[in-house]
């Protein structure tokens, strides 16, 4: 009997317990869908219907609506923690600051140190504040831009290599830029990112002035503006972007953060054309720099073309890249004025990441005075660039024609066997010398000039007797196509052979000429670099008629290569030459 009794209540209790469990369950179910629905609701709600909901006065002091309440928040809150940040970056900043001081420091002086540095009392102001969106990595990246008429006390101690000391004030900064912050890694424990990078995004405006105390820096000459660019630059490699400083905020591996190259960049400075004259005697004599950051050790500078408007360089530069997101290569042209100060012709830019990895991109650039303003409506001509960026982790990567690594025929790795004494890897060895060797592209060069297009009438009766002359730039070999008479239009369908000793360095040259009884008449040019043909070894394409108002070239080009290999140290004059 007992059996049963304790069989049914088992039963029962059974059956409650999970009745229980599925009521509680479901009224779980509900809960969550309720709070679904409200968060649902709070996501779509406005500031406005917050304001109806919660008066003003009953939120914290920290939360506001409008962004210039939140920089006027931010900069009271700067203000009153001024002192604290006074007393500990200055410390930090001077030791932070003297070694690249020293790295950069004119060579007139002896050493270049502080004697004092504090940031003075007033702090800076934050005028504009936003978030940048970063879909690939787990971070925030916030940009604040900062204004700051400061008062500090900086004094450098300097000495001259006559061993004469100058005490030299940094009076009247004014400064105006673009911070970034990096909030990252994001973490589960509070304050919920694992370290702070922050970096001068942009630099605006940097003013100061120079005094040494007790006297006039105007006195000794050359110490001023040795001194000025040496704290610009000082200031340039040490904080500014893609440069970044890392403050750990939990303790941590944060090694991924730090400022590491990603890529390559690699420049061929072609030509300019159409540059404005700087010289009241004769034509200007320009030279180009290029870089990527402004750095003295970093920017590189072609050669000279004396009294030429429309110069040739053809020179090849390569870049360390650290963010291809946000750097940029520029040209700047000047005119050399020899020992005096080079005047600026123009400027042009190019942001690396309208680059697609691994292709070659030819353009024509206008050149401006100012990269920041973009009112400049003068014609100061403009300048050719052939582009390659390659990223050291592209895959499927495409033959890079800049680049010293080519493969080698069973006999250049024979022969490099040989050089080194040993049978082992020879392409090894040669990377690891890729400072004294280089690749020379040596092939034949096979150009027909299919025919011209609406070339520019040069004769009375509206028609022209057109020919073509065909050059390398380097080799000086040169030949002609046959005249076509009466025509704007001409078809030659003439093949020419050319022998190249460095594809990588030699320019096709091909001028148009009206061909006359006792003269003829220049009517355009078109020039051309070996890169393309290199790359792709076979290709039909149209160029445009330099010099001349109208006109083209139809143009089918072939390249039979054969790598060879000299010595840079015995043939460097050939690669400028």
């Amino acid at each position: 009997m007992g059996f049963w009794v304790g069989l049914v209540l088992g039963v029962g209790v059974g059956i409650a317990l999970i009745v229980g469990f599925a009521r509680s369950e479901n009224s779980r179910a509900a809960r969550r869908r309720q709070l679904a629905a409200t968060v649902a609701s709070f996501s779509k709600m406005t500031i406005e219907d917050s304001r109806k909901l919660l008066p003003a006065d009953l939120y914290p002091s920290w939360v506001v609506f409008s962004s210039q309440q939140k920089l006027k928040w931010l900069n009271q809150e700067l203000t009153k923690i001024w002192p604290f940040i006074n007393d500990a970056a200055s410390e930090l900043i001077k030791t932070s600051v003297e070694p690249v001081l020293e790295q950069y420091r004119p060579i007139i002086l002896a050493s270049l140190k502080f004697s004092k540095l504090t940031l003075g009392t007033v702090a800076p102001q934050f005028t504009g504040i936003s978030i940048i969106e970063n879909n690939n990595e787990s971070g925030i990246v916030m940009e604040l831009e900062m204004n700051w008429d400061a008062n500090p006390s900086i004094i450098l101690d300097v000495k001259t290599r006559l061993g004469v000391g100058l005490p030299i004030q940094v009076k009247d900064i004014g400064f105006t830029g673009l911070f970034r912050l990096i909030f990252k890694p994001l973490v589960e424990e509070l304050p919920c990112f694992g370290a702070v990078c922050f970096s001068l995004r942009k630099k605006k405006k940097l003013d100061f002035r120079l005094k040494v105390i007790g006297g006039e820096i105007s006195a000794i000459p050359g110490i001023s503006d040795a001194l000025e660019d040496t704290i610009k630059n000082a200031i340039e490699d040490s904080i500014t972007w893609p440069v970044r400083k890392i403050i750990p905020i939990i303790p941590g591996d944060y090694s991924d953060l730090e400022l590491k190259p990603v890529g390559t960049l690699e420049v061929k400075l072609v030509q300019a054309r159409d540059l404005t004259n700087k010289d009241l005697i004769g034509k200007s004599d320009p030279f180009a720099m290029v870089y990527v950051r402004p750095l003295p050790d970093k920017m590189k500078r072609s050669k000279t073309i004396s009294n030429d408007l429309n110069p040739i360089w053809n020179e090849h530069f390569e870049f360390i890249v650290e963010d291809a997101d946000t750097q940029t290569v520029t040209v700047k042209i000047y005119d050399d004025d020899g020992i005096q100060e080079s005047e600026l012709i123009g400027c042009a830019q190019v942001r690396l990441k309208d680059l697609q990895p691994g292709k070659v991109k030819d353009l024509w650039l206008k050149l401006v005075k100012d990269l920041e303003i973009q009112r400049d409506r003068k014609d100061r001509g403009q300048v050719h660039l052939e582009l390659l960026y390659c990223p050291f982790d592209m895959k499927d990567e495409a033959p890079n024609p800049f680049s010293q690594q080519f493969s080698m025929t069973s006999l250049e790795r024979t022969m490099t066997s040989m050089e080194n004494g040993s049978g082992g890897s020879s392409f090894d060895r040669l990377s690891s010398r890729k400072k004294k060797k280089e690749i020379i592209m040596r092939g034949v060069l096979s150009v027909t000039v299919i025919s011209g297009e609406d070339l520019p009438a040069m004769d009375m009766n509206g028609k022209s007797d057109p020919y073509v002359v065909l050059s390398l730039k380097k080799t000086k070999t040169k030949y002609k196509t046959r005249v076509v008479n009466e025509s704007l239009n001409p078809i030659w369908n003439q093949t020419f052979d050319f022998v190249v000793e460095d594809g990588l360095h030699d320019m096709l040259i091909l001028e148009v000429y009206d061909h006359d009884t006792f003269r003829r008449d220049y009517m355009g040019r078109c020039i051309l670099t070996l890169t393309k043909v290199l790359l792709e070894e076979d290709y039909k394409e149209s160029f445009k008629l330099e010099g001349a108002k109208s006109g083209k070239l139809n143009l089918h080009l072939k390249w039979s290569p054969q790598s060879i290999m000299r010595d840079l140290r015995e043939e460097d004059s050939l690669r400028f030459r």
